[in-house]
């Protein structure tokens, strides 16, 4: 069967099995893998052990980070140090520019912890902001998203920029400097607009349904301090960025030299699943003194976060033997062929960029995840890219324009319109109206920059 055949295949079954028969997405994509396995060449009887070879192989590669990222997620809630983070960016920059804190906080917590957790969070801050200043409550909520949601969409630990990391062989560093590079303009696009649609729709905060009374957040003294609430945050970026750096760095220098022996250490301390785990232990040793926990009920908050992260695993490593499997039908060569043209490896690398962008829209319209649209997005084109060599970039942009990509299309088949929508008051019409149209600004921002520095990069 052509290779074509076989990703339309693939693709119809993953967006049939979520969006039509409403199945969670791991069954859709192991079922898919299986599907484009038993259609692709290769030894008969190895048709369906290859598939969980790669799941296996995903799982390795990610699950480990992955559940240690829920991990941090749920102590830094809990600890109030998600809470110190906020109250330090409002010290800093003032009610004033509240909106912009609120932003800040949302683009920086949003890179250990989910953006559902996050908002949530952050919403009884911009309750608060409203009835102090009396006005722009949609603006405070907003902010929060134009933060909170690029940061999930392209920068790891989150599983989705995980995983395309993991699919295009992008190391973690690179993918982490680059994601937050991309990220931090877009922000601003998103801050613009939502200041715009304050403006037009001028939305009044409303009292939220079942609620008697609202939540609020802890009393700054209750609070642990600020530099220990953000090390769980700034530790692993910085180990592994570190190592980033100093690998680079140790490439010309001589195997004895004291750069290559710094690179050895940097190499260790800079693993990202031993920086994970430094960090997780510091956010559960900050939520165990500051609650005065005993063990067990350490224990027990720890292996409820796990519970939900079994889950997140299972769809990433799906979403692995899909893309696995979509390589072993030798996509990638007759992809390459449909790029061919007189501008070379040039227009190709560029081709790829826009169509996983295209890609992951579909799958985001379809079936309402970004998580999942980053995974099978990135699956599909890391099938189709012979070598990162020939791109004539570097393949985090890839990355990062699929990322942008799955932010574009969200509506009422995504949890995080629903999540926006019940904690702000707003009605579905709004919702539409405001969170629909920032997320589409904010991806295709995100698109738009990628392909700059892409062509920026291939002219070099």
């Amino acid at each position: 069967m052509h290779p074509l055949l076989i990703l339309a295949i693939g693709m119809f079954t993953v967006i049939f099995m979520i969006a039509i028969l409403r199945l969670n997405a791991f069954l859709a994509l192991i079922t898919s893998a299986m599907v484009v396995s038993l259609l692709a060449p290769g030894p008969l009887a190895e048709r369906i052990s290859r598939v969980a070879t790669a799941f296996g192989s995903t799982a390795g590669g990610i699950g480990i980070v992955i559940a240690l990222a829920v991990v941090i997620g749920k102590c830094m809630c809990d600890s109030g140090a998600a809470d110190r983070i906020v109250s330090g960016f409002l010290a800093l920059l003032g009610e004033k520019r509240s909106a912009w804190a609120l932003m800040a906080s949302g683009y920086v917590l949003s890179i250990p912890v989910f953006f559902d957790t996050v908002f949530y969070l952050l919403v009884p801050l911009a309750r608060s902001m409203r009835r102090r200043t009396g006005r722009h409550f949609l603006k405070y909520c907003m902010a929060i998203v134009a933060g909170g949601v690029i940061t999930h969409s392209l920068v790891p630990p989150t599983p989705g920029p995980l995983v395309m990391a993991e699919q295009l062989g992008i190391d973690i560093g690179v993918m982490i400097l680059i994601g937050a590079l991309v990220a931090l303009p877009t922000t601003f696009v998103g801050m613009a607009f939502a200041s715009w649609i304050d403006r037009r729709l001028q939305i009044n905060m409303r009292p939220l349904a079942g609620e008697t009374e609202e939540p609020r957040p802890a009393a700054d003294d209750q609070l642990p301090g600020l530099l220990v609430s953000a090390l769980p945050i700034a530790l692993p970026v910085l180990l592994v960025s570190m190592n980033t750096i100093v690998s680079m760095a140790a490439k010309s220098a001589t195997a004895d030299s004291a750069l290559a022996r710094t690179a050895n250490v940097t190499a260790v301390l800079g693993n990202v699943n031993l920086a994970m785990l430094l960090s997780a232990a510091v956010a559960m040793t900050v939520l165990k003194t500051r609650r005065r926990l005993t063990n067990a009920q350490l224990a027990q908050i720890v292996e409820v976060s796990l519970m939900s992260g079994g889950m997140i695993i299972l769809i990433t490593a799906a979403g692995g033997a899909f893309g696995a499997m979509l390589k072993a039908a030798q996509i990638g060569p007759a992809i390459e062929t449909l790029f061919k043209s007189d501008a070379g490896r040039q227009t190709s690398g560029m081709m790829l960029l826009i169509l996983g962008a295209l890609i992951a829209v579909i799958i985001k319209v379809s079936q309402g995840s970004s998580t999942v649209a980053m995974i099978t997005a990135s699956a599909m084109i890391a099938a189709m890219v012979p070598s990162v060599d020939d791109l004539g970039f570097h393949p985090a942009l890839l990355a990062t324009a699929i990322g942008g990509g799955s932010m574009i299309g969200s509506w009422m088949n995504d949890s995080g319109f629903w999540v926006f929508a019940k904690m702000t008051g707003l009605t579905e019409a709004e919702g539409l109206k405001t969170w629909t149209p920032m997320l589409a600004i904010t991806g295709f921002s995100a698109v738009v920059i990628s392909l700059l520095l892409a062509i920026l990069l291939s002219m070099r």
